[in-house]
């Protein structure tokens, strides 16, 4: 999920022309190992939380107690990737060059319903 959103934020940046030049995409390159390994970090401390989760109600289904550490680390990886292409990959106010992207710098292609 890490790269996902490394490449999103890449996606986004180069397709709107918003911090693309050469320090921007230095600055992508060297942030993709820490996203990837904050992204491993957040899902195995999802996951660690998710089974102390399932062993306090033991009068819980065992479907939803067997699902739920799964859930928990797809619900916090997902966010955490959000996060970082709405922090990162629109960079609001940056004046881009490609004259395809308003100054909120989210790409048109970007759905409506997914903020950013």
């Amino acid at each position: 999920m890490g790269c996902v959103a490394w490449s999103l934020t890449v996606w986004a940046r180069a397709y709107c022309d918003a911090g693309y030049d050469a320090g921007g995409r230095f600055e992508l390159n060297f942030l993709l190992p820490l996203v990837v390994g904050a992204e491993a970090l957040v899902g195995l401390a999802s996951r660690a939380i998710g089974r102390r989760l399932t062993l306090l109600p033991p009068r819980m289904p065992t479907a939803i107690r067997r699902s739920l550490p799964t859930l928990l680390v797809i619900v916090a990886t997902v966010w955490s990737a959000w996060w970082f292409f709405a922090t990162r990959g629109t960079l609001d106010g940056y004046p881009g060059d490609s004259g395809l992207c308003p100054a909120s710098n989210v790409p048109p292609p970007w759905p409506d319903w997914i903020p950013a």
